[in-house]
């Protein structure tokens, strides 16, 4: 095998990986709500993939009278 004939120094190799950084996901709004979300994905707010709804989202009001209903129940 052949060897190096010149070394490089530690800073000329960082130098040349300073764009090779991987960058942030883009937020993007909402269709029905306008919040922001993460793209291709469903809205956490209010539960629509594009015009679709596709989870329901629980409410605090629904949240406080599900856990009023159970501890009814007990």
């Amino acid at each position: 095998m052949s060897k190096v004939k010149h070394r490089h120094s530690k800073e000329r190799g960082r130098k040349r990986r300073t764009h090779d950084k991987a960058e942030a996901p883009a937020p993007f709004k909402c269709s029905q709500c306008g919040k922001t979300k993460m793209a291709h994905s469903i809205c956490p707010h209010c539960g629509y993939y594009g015009k679709v709804k596709v989870k329901h989202i629980e409410t605090a009001e629904e949240r406080k009278a599900r856990k009023e209903a159970k501890n009814k129940k007990a």
